[in-house]
């Protein structure tokens, strides 16, 4: 069986073109003659994404001071290509919610994501970055790979999770001993082959070594940073028991200061537990 990861994305079958709905929304933004309604119109299509999607919007994510009761205002106030992020995200999370995947629990890998994605949001907002959105997005989706593997190479897999259990080290350096590569560059290429832009294509790709993202340093950066503030908080898990090695020049940077530190735990202590509360249906 094939270990090329390019080959690896092309036999996907049955999420190759998921998600249906966000890529609907997305091809109607690109028309600019495509109203706010007729964006809600797409999106309630699916009624739980709908409900979804306005409960992220009045949630502490973004604390309006007054209810935004449609999806028209939440177009309309936070942007069509934020609300575009939002609806990927939940549809993503929907395709993939109820998969096996053997020992790794699928609430709590998305408890482990749902975090990633808040806590980049979080330090982007710090940053005063554009659309922090996406990178709510690269957060949420950066250990997406690794599920791919685990559908798609499962003996593999499998062997690299009794491998770990002998050496104790990290599961993404033994993903790449057994592969030759690891979840994060097959993340990458499917969220390339969803035609995202190469910001988050990158974030993905290099969220375990951002220092090798050339251009794109400071999106997989902020993701690379929030991972590993997720996983010494032990939110959620997605596989990786240790606390993956932090890259200094990410941590330089970025700039985050110790104020800031407390800052982003405080808003994560909130935002995560609404954000696991609105997505995950608990």
């Amino acid at each position: 069986m094939s270990t090329d990861p390019q080959q690896i994305i092309a036999g996907l079958t049955s999420i190759a073109s998921l998600p249906a709905v966000a890529m609907k929304f997305s091809d109607a933004i690109k028309h600019p003659l495509t109203s706010n309604q007729d964006l809600e119109n797409i999106i309630a299509e699916d009624s739980a994404l709908a409900t979804r999607v306005l409960k992220i919007a009045n949630s502490a994510m973004y604390s309006f001071p007054s209810q935004i009761d449609s999806i028209a205002k939440a177009l309309s106030i936070i942007g069509q290509n934020q609300v575009k992020d939002i609806v990927f995200a939940c549809s993503v999370m929907s395709s993939f919610q109820n998969v096996p995947y053997g020992t790794l629990s699928m609430e709590q890998f998305w408890r482990h994501s749902l975090a990633v994605g808040v806590a980049a949001r979080i330090i982007a907002t710090l940053r005063r970055e554009e659309n922090v959105e996406r990178y709510f997005l690269g957060g949420l989706l950066h250990d997406l790979g690794r599920l791919i593997l685990l559908m798609e190479r499962a003996n593999m897999m499998g062997e690299v999770f009794e491998n770990l259990g002998v050496s104790g080290g990290y599961l993404y350096k033994e993903e790449k001993r057994v592969f030759g590569f690891d979840h994060s560059l097959i993340g990458g290429l499917l969220i390339e082959s969803w035609k995202f832009p190469a910001s988050l294509v990158n974030a993905i790709q290099f969220h375990h070594n951002p220092s090798s993202a050339g251009e794109y340093i400071k999106s997989a950066s902020i993701v690379h940073i929030a991972d590993i503030i997720v996983h010494a908080l032990r939110l959620g898990e997605s596989g990786e028991e240790n606390v993956p090695v932090l890259d200094e020049n990410a941590w330089d940077f970025v700039g985050i200061d110790i104020d800031d530190v407390d800052y982003i735990f405080d808003q994560l202590d909130v935002q995560y537990t609404e954000s696991v509360k609105y997505m995950l249906g608990e």
